[in-house]
Formats: structure tokens, sequence, C-alpha cells
């Protein structure tokens, strides 16, 4: 199956946009979608990274009873209500074998909300380090969030420094001392690596010798399935800075791991010591120079004066289900690894390969990967997929230098597409590409 080149064409022109690798997620999937309606195709959607699995039935009865019993006519605590702090506390016990206190947990709107707050907050912490150094490929949205307020980043792309190697290429940035946090994600968003208990280390080793924040983003967390997380309080936990450094600041997210969206929660945890931390610097900006009160009374009340109140006790219902041993949030996620599994292998039968491994492991099957193919540029595969029906971002918006290499993303592929999939993908081998 083809899509007639000139309709496909034709609606990219109207975008305004001449290099295709630099449209935003959302604008790839606005050009698909069009592409659907006017050719009466269907496609193979793995441009978005949104969950693909029905919300918990747990969370939304608990957030219709927290409606019924008045909870939309109440504001919440900017700081979280207590269950949700409680709860939140209690997993990161459990499942990252951290002993926190709920006065360290503060529900956000989103891990998006939690990284704009970390990430501002850390650009004020000092003037003279005004910096944050992402370890790329990243979500592209948290760099955007930098250039909105105006605070400066640097970046480089971690594909040829794994293991050891880390080691030196960030102490180059850190040792300038103008850094005020290090940013990724692991299981990490675009490329699906995850980075190793030794990389973890040298990460958190490097921010307490040079004093700088790391913002960890655990969004998907434990969903690297080669290892189970999934039962409370028995290890393995899923791996974390946290254990290595005290200057950590671990956003957590419900969109993924519970399948819920919509309703746009989630978790921000603090370390105590930089919790209560004084940085003079914050001043400048608010009557505390505390980082956790600048954090929660500076930010967060400016921007959303805290998160939904309902949203909050479906959070904390769901969390203390998961905390009890109820479910096993983990397993019910493991059909993104099966997809993932089954996508992969095709892309290899047909002559792709993947862009992103991991330190000593293949990489792991989860919600992304990484795919390439020889003697294409990212813009040209790209654009090359819309006449096949499939549709995937460049990996230019996410910070990597890899010039040749698109994000795949299982959450939108159907079971039922995965043939889909293959006559699609043999069809575009056998045209000579």
């Amino acid at each position: 199956m083809t899509i007639q080149k000139e309709l496909v064409d034709s609606i990219f022109t109207l975008l305004g946009e001449s290099d295709i690798t630099h449209l935003s997620i959302r604008e790839v999937g606005r050009l698909v979608s069009q592409i659907e309606e006017k050719s009466g195709q269907e496609f193979i959607h793995m441009e978005m990274g949104v969950p693909g699995l029905p919300a918990s039935s747990i969370a939304l009865e608990a957030e219709k009873k927290g409606l019924d019993n008045g909870l939309a006519a109440q504001y919440p605590n900017i700081e979280g209500i207590p269950f949700a702090k409680a709860e939140i506390a209690r997993f990161a016990d459990l499942f990252m074998n951290l002993g926190v206190a709920p006065v360290n947990c503060v529900p956000t709107v989103g891990a998006m909300q939690g990284s704009f707050a970390a990430l501002l907050a850390a650009g004020r912490t000092n003037k003279n380090k005004p910096y944050t150094l992402f370890i790329d490929p990243g979500f592209p949205v948290n760099k955007s969030q930098l250039q909105l307020l105006g605070l400066p980043f640097k970046a480089f792309d971690v594909l040829g420094f794994r293991g050891d190697k880390l080691h030196n290429k960030l102490e180059t940035f850190l040792k300038a001392g103008n850094i005020c946090s290090i940013c990724y994600s692991s299981p990490n968003n675009p490329s699906w690596i995850c980075f190793s208990e030794s990389e973890l280390k040298i990460i958190g080793e490097l921010a307490t010798k040079y004093d700088v924040i790391v913002v960890e983003d655990l969004a998907y967390f434990a969903m690297d399935f080669r290892q189970h997380y999934g039962e409370p309080g028995v290890a393995p936990f899923q791996p974390t800075v946290a254990h290595y450094t005290d200057n950590y600041i671990l956003l957590l997210s419900a969109s993924k791991i519970f399948s819920y969206a919509g309703q746009r929660i989630g978790m921000m945890i603090t370390y105590e010591k930089l919790r209560t931390r004084h940085y003079p610097d914050l001043k400048n900006y608010f009557s505390s120079d505390v980082l956790g009160h600048f954090i929660s009374y500076g930010v967060l009340y400016a921007t959303t004066a805290g998160t939904s109140h309902s949203a909050q006790y479906a959070l904390a219902v769901m969390l203390k289900a998961v905390n009890e041993g109820e479910i096993d949030f983990v397993k019910e996620l493991h059909v993104y690894g099966e997809k993932a599994r089954l996508m992969k292998a095709l892309f290899l039968k047909y002559g792709f390969y993947i862009v992103y491994k991991d330190e000593n492991d293949e990489l792991a099957d989860g919600f992304y990967f990484t795919i390439a193919y020889p003697g294409m540029t990212s813009g040209e595969l790209m654009k090359e997929f819309l006449y096949y029906g499939i549709s995937a971002i460049s990996l230019a918006i996410t910070g990597s230098e890899n010039p040749n290499g698109l994000r795949a993303c299982v959450s939108f592929v159907r079971l039922n597409q995965i043939p889909v999939l293959e006559e699609r993908l043999k069809a575009f081998s056998e045209a000579g590409r």
C-alpha cells in the first residue's frame, strides 16, 4: 500500500516548513491526521508518546467518589493532600528503596509541571551557575521550558559516552563551574536506553562533587522489563541516581505507569537536605531562599496553585493499591514490551538498524526504540514513511547528533496492526530503498 506522493507533498507544503525534521511531535500528528483524512488510509502511528492502555479503573472510581464527596469545591493544599503525599513516600520506599518523608513529596500537574518547577528553581539558585546540562537525547519540551524562561542550557549526545566514558564527558562540562543542574530520563525518551548502576553512580558522585542538582525524569518508571520492579519492598528496585547523591529531584508521572494521562497528575520527590537548603540568590525572585518553599509557593503557586484535588485523590488510591500489593502495575504494562519486540524484529528483518543500544545489553523492549535505514537521512526516511502510511519523529528534535535516526513509539500501534506494518515495510524494502 502506498499513498499518492502528490497528496502527501501538497499537505506537507501547507505547513510552511521545508525541513520535516523540524516538526514537533504535535505537528507531525496534525500532518498525519490530515493525510489520513484526505487519503482514507489509516496510518501506523509511531509519532505520539501517549498511553495506549485503558486508564486505571481503581483511579476512575476513586476520582468519581471524590467528586461526589465535594472535592471539586475545595482548594487542595499547594504542597499536596496528606493522603497523596503519604502514599508517594511509601511508593518511593517500596519500589526505589528510598527513605523519604511525605513532606518531601509533592503532587504536580504531570511530570511536565514538575520539570518546569525543578529546572526553574535550579536555574535561580546561583547567578554564577545558570546552565542546565541535558544528557541527550531527551524530551524536547524540557529545553522549550528553559527557552521560555530565558535560562541557558548545554547538552551532549550520550551515544558515544556510555559506561566509564560518561565520567570524563560530564566532568568536562561540570568543571567549568557554571552548571546548576543535570537533566535526563531513564528509561529514556526517545531512545529507551537505561542508565546502568555504574553510570548512575558517576552522575551522582559528580553532582555531589560539583554541587549541582540532578533532575531525574522517571516518567517510564519500572518499564525496563528486563527486570521486574513491580513487587513492593522486594529487590530489584527501580534504579535511580538518588542512591548516589543527596542533590536530587525525582519526577514521576501517572500518565504512563497508570495510563492516567488525561488528568495531568505527577509526583516530585526532593531529598530532605536539598528541599530545606538555603540559596540566597532565590531572594531575588521570591520572599524565601529555601529551595522547597520556593518551588511550592514560588513556582507551583504562581502557575497552577496546586494540582487537581480529585486527581490527587485518584493518585493516592492507585498508589495505595500498588503499595499494598493489590495490583501489579508493571505486569499490566508488559503489552508495550511485547509490541516493541514484534515491531523491532520487523524493522530488522527489512534492513533497518537500531540506533541507540544500552551499555552492555541489547536495548530493552518498551515504550520507544530508535531506527535508521542505510543510506537515508532522518528527513528522507521520515518523509518516505508518509507515502507508506507510517509516522515517526526525527531524533533531531530530541538533541541527538545522529543525522539518520527516527523515534518509534509503540503505544498507539495495535497488535492487529503488526501484519499491516510488515506489509508496508516489505513494500518499502522492495521499492529499492
